[in-house]
């Protein structure tokens, strides 16, 4: 289950993430089991990254993916603004957590 983020953290994560690059992008195969791999192993790496929709025009297509790459990831949505968004899943390792959250 994917957690819950406050307004605030929301906010504080998306400020965090503009400078970054998308850690991976979603073609028009949609959510396949390497995009999962990928987005599993870039969430272990750095807690919190961008994707991108390159294929996916309609917001509501968009906003399914991501509640289904959510769900699956257990990565929290921070944001996503046009065809970017941003996710987030503190480390398991609690000593090897970079972001701690307001």
């Amino acid at each position: 289950m994917a957690m819950q983020l406050t307004g605030s953290q929301r906010k504080y994560l998306r400020g965090l993430a503009h400078h970054l690059n998308p850690g991976a992008f979603v073609g028009a195969r949609g959510m396949t089991p390497a995009l999962l791999a990928e987005i599993e192993t870039a969430l272990d790496g750095a807690e919190l990254i961008k994707i991108k929709f390159v294929d996916h025009k309609d917001k509501a297509v968009k906003t399914g993916l991501l509640d289904e790459i959510s769900r699956q990831t257990g990565a929290a949505v921070a944001g996503m603004v046009g065809h970017v968004a941003v996710l987030y899943r503190p480390h398991k390792n609690a000593e090897k957590r970079r972001i701690h959250l307001p």
